[in-house]
């Protein structure tokens, strides 16, 4: 039985604080919006128990409640969401995307990729036996209020692991700590390691990393290493909370887009891929630091892009290229006085060819996407003109331009 495929604008895939975030400007710039989301909306954020470094909120915020917050936003301007996986990303030939998932396929114009990272194994002996329900957990705020009474391990010395570990508190009778660093030195902020030195709960082994997980049914035992001495440290624990950090979900989109050797996307500052009409937003882009603020400003600048890709491709095949009129398109910047003063040469020229030419203006500074798609690259100088015949550039002219020479290029254009 052959799938159904629906039209959308832009398709983002992930549903974290980048996703969200891109939802919300596609929605308000009224773009058909589908968001895919495997798991759970609003990403890892909603595993931190307390966010305090989101600007506007004097009071921290718990992660679930702020994400839910940026779904409903992204809802109230018309988002649609599907809680499914995606299967592949394929390009078709008209320079549409086909995002395709179990039951239906979906065609769009534009794909913003914001699928995160997911957590980082030790590689330890056993590991794979005790994921998730057996024992290794990944998040706190889900996991913590099971092991009240208990005592459990923490791996990793980031803000992640210290900020986990200290709301861990709150339940568990002991919270000990695997830090592969000396004694002292953890990689978390000041704040939070000042306040688990301070915790009677919190036991740090320093110098050590996890050799094997033990245990029957249930994680029972987690064997340490000491780094320095060689020294095996069992450490009888009832779970086990890994924080070593995270690695980027782009496996499905190898062959697809530049990656880098560690995986994660590659974008420019607008957050393009290599390849026309994907962006990446968020964790999964190759960035200098991930937290919630920064993914809101990748998924709204991704948003813009490909709003404006989108508007100007079709402004490119409805407009600049369609039509029998052979096309005079003046490239030009308004704060450029040498382009302003031909202004008036343009429309000279509209007025005196309107039946048999079309005359469009360009505003490079708001259309890069067009002049690039119409020139190949940027002109060498403004203002620029280019001449279209049936469709297709066949000239740009960017030095010298003068109102005799506009003239000329408007004559030589209906004569071709």
């Amino acid at each position: 039985m052959e799938k159904k495929t629906l039209d959308y604008d832009v398709a983002i895939i992930g549903g974290g604080a980048a996703g969200l975030t891109a939802g919300i400007y596609c929605g308000r710039a009224r773009l058909k919006t589908i968001l895919f989301e495997k798991s759970l909306v609003g990403g890892l954020a909603t595993y931190t128990d307390e966010i305090e470094n989101y600007p506007g909120f004097a009071d921290p915020q718990k992660g679930i409640e702020l994400m839910r917050k940026f779904e409903a936003q992204a809802k109230r301007f018309g988002v649609e969401f599907k809680l499914t996986d995606v299967k592949g990303v394929r390009l078709l030939e008209d320079g549409w995307k086909l995002v395709e998932t179990f039951r239906v396929n979906y065609r769009v114009k534009a794909v913003i990729i914001a699928t995160g990272g997911k957590p980082r194994l030790t590689g330890a002996k056993n590991e794979e036996n005790f994921l998730y329900d057996k024992g290794i957990s990944f998040c706190a705020t889900c996991d913590a209020a099971y092991y009240t009474g208990k005592e459990v391990l923490v791996v990793g010395s980031g803000d992640a692991a210290i900020e986990e570990g200290l709301f861990l508190t709150k339940f568990a009778r002991k919270v000990k700590v695997s830090v592969i660093h000396d004694e002292g030195i953890l990689d978390a902020n000041k704040v939070a390691q000042e306040q688990a030195f301070a915790n009677p709960k919190m036991e740090f082994i320093w110098n050590t990393m996890v050799e094997e997980y033990q245990g029957e049914e249930r994680l029972e035992r987690v064997i340490l290493r000491h780094t320095k001495t060689g020294e095996l440290i069992p450490v009888e624990v009832d779970g086990a909370f890994l924080f070593i950090g995270y690695l980027p979900d782009t496996g499905l989109f190898e062959g697809l887009i530049a990656l880098n050797e560690q995986g994660y996307i590659i974008t420019n500052e607008r957050m393009e891929t290599n390849v026309e009409g994907i962006y990446a937003a968020g964790d999964v882009r190759e960035k200098y630091l991930r937290q919630v603020a920064t993914a809101v400003g990748d998924g709204a600048i991704a948003a813009v892009a490909a709003e404006h890709y989108i508007t100007g491709s079709d402004y490119l095949q409805n407009q600049l290229l369609a039509g029998e009129k052979p096309k005079l398109i003046y490239v030009w910047e308004p704060a450029s006085q040498c382009c302003r003063e031909l202004l008036p040469v343009i429309e000279e020229l509209d007025g005196k060819y309107k039946e048999k030419l079309d005359i469009e203006k360009v505003d490079v500074y708001k259309s890069q996407f067009l002049i690039n798609k119409l020139c190949g690259q940027m002109p060498e100088a403004l203002p620029a003109v280019i001449s279209v015949v049936n469709g297709e550039v066949k000239e740009v002219a960017c030095t010298g331009l003068t109102g005799e020479k506009l003239h000329r290029l408007a004559l030589e254009l209906l004569n071709r």
